[in-house]
């Protein structure tokens, strides 16, 4: 035998492709299992022999199986965080972030199984519901404090990033739900892209350089729920934007 044929095949998880199949492979499996016991009912060591890996080697994706439903969280959260750190200055702020919330939708439309899955489970166990929210928010406060940074020189610059964040998030999680409930057959990508562009036109000239005028103190307060739709959140943004303007 040639030493090239004894020579080792390099292990799955040792690159960055080899850990997303591992990690892939790890939540099918215990979607599966989920889906065939319940979620209190499966162990760990259920989920890894499933897989086909060992309990050590599922610990090191995951803390626990709560973990396993929602896979590539931390890793994306991360890049998010490293493109907002990159981004061009002279770039729109609500553009950027857009951009960036286009990555997180990439996540649930480059693994469909699992996400298709994970909407369905979610719906039944509150506790991973409650996870997934968490997971959101994490995104959220990312994007507000890369927006107070640009706006830190405005008066209301908390208040624009604040709401900015919000909106975009309401305008991700309202595509997201269309894809999801459409079985992955929705064009996710060219609704978030439109939605996007329309809370940039909304927004945007309200902070022109990004300040209130001087002398003016009135306040814009907007309250949105995360789950309401893109053309929910720019009605009440224009409704209060209009207010102040009159």
């Amino acid at each position: 035998m040639s030493e090239a044929a004894a020579a080792p095949k390099p292990r799955a998880g040792r690159t960055a492709h080899g850990r997303r199949k591992v990690r892939s492979a790890l939540a099918v499996a215990a979607l599966d299992l989920f889906a065939e016991q319940g979620f209190e009912q499966t162990t760990v060591d259920q989920i890894a022999d499933a897989a086909g890996v060992g309990r050590r080697t599922f610990f090191r994706y995951f803390r626990a199986k709560e973990d396993v439903v929602f896979p590539g969280h931390d890793e994306r959260l991360a890049e998010v965080v490293e493109r907002l750190e990159a981004a061009d200055p002279t770039a729109s702020p609500l553009r950027v972030v857009g951009e960036t919330a286009g990555m997180v939708l990439e996540m649930y439309l480059d693994e469909p199984e699992v996400s298709l899955r994970r909407f369905e489970l979610t719906r039944q166990v509150s506790a991973l519901r409650d996870k997934e929210i968490a997971s959101i928010d994490r995104y959220q406060r990312v994007f507000a404090r890369f927006l107070r940074r640009c706006f830190s020189d405005q008066p209301d610059g908390e208040l624009h990033a604040a709401v900015a964040a919000a909106a975009v998030v309401a305008a991700h999680n309202h595509v997201l739900r269309q894809w999801l409930r459409s079985g992955g057959q929705f064009d996710a990508r060219a609704a978030l892209q439109e939605a996007i562009g329309q809370l940039d036109q909304v927004l945007s000239p309200q902070w022109p350089s990004g300040g209130a005028v001087a002398g003016d103190d009135s306040v814009v307060v907007a309250a949105v729920r995360t789950s309401a739709s893109p053309g929910v959140v720019l009605k009440q943004l224009r409704h209060s934007l209009g207010e102040l303007e009159d």
